[in-house]
């Protein structure tokens, strides 16, 4: 199963019907709203999956309109769809993996772990204002201070 299957079928398991829309704006790429995931069906698969997974981070971390960007609260709720989106395709754990399989660019990691670029950019800088310059994660040190760095403690 691909990510974006799995996410789907998270959905479904969470009563969350998911639905390709066709948005009148190019720039909206998905929406949560009451028990319904919409996508826009013009992504691809990749798209698709890091889209709906800041949606089921919405389902799961934020409560009512949040749609004004001019409100604190409802940018706080947004900032906390995406962490949780971060984590749940990426997280310090991918970050690893991709280092364990020997990715060396910030492609070959992106391909690695089936997120966009930008997706994983994202998510390194939210890492880097949650965690600051480095992070112990089980054996590992993520370092990033420079881009992003992984390394063994012995």
């Amino acid at each position: 199963m691909t990510d974006y299957e799995l996410l789907e079928a998270e959905a479904v398991n969470n009563n969350i019907d998911v639905v390709q829309y066709d948005f009148q704006s190019p720039r909206i790429k998905g929406l949560y709203c009451d028990g319904v995931i919409s996508i826009s069906p013009h992504l691809s698969n990749v798209e698709k999956a890091d889209v709906l997974a800041e949606e089921l981070g919405h389902y799961y971390t934020s409560c009512g309109n949040i749609l004004d960007p001019n409100n604190v609260s409802c940018r706080k709720q947004e900032q906390k769809a995406r962490l949780w989106a971060y984590d749940r395709r990426i997280g310090l754990s991918g970050i690893i993996r991709a280092y364990e399989h020997g990715c060396q660019s910030f492609h070959e990691t992106a391909d690695y772990l089936e997120v966009t670029e930008e997706f994983l950019s994202e998510a390194i800088k939210k890492y880097q204002a949650k965690y600051g310059l480095w992070v112990q994660h089980d054996e590992y040190v993520i370092s990033f201070a420079d881009g992003v760095q992984v390394g063994k403690m012995i």
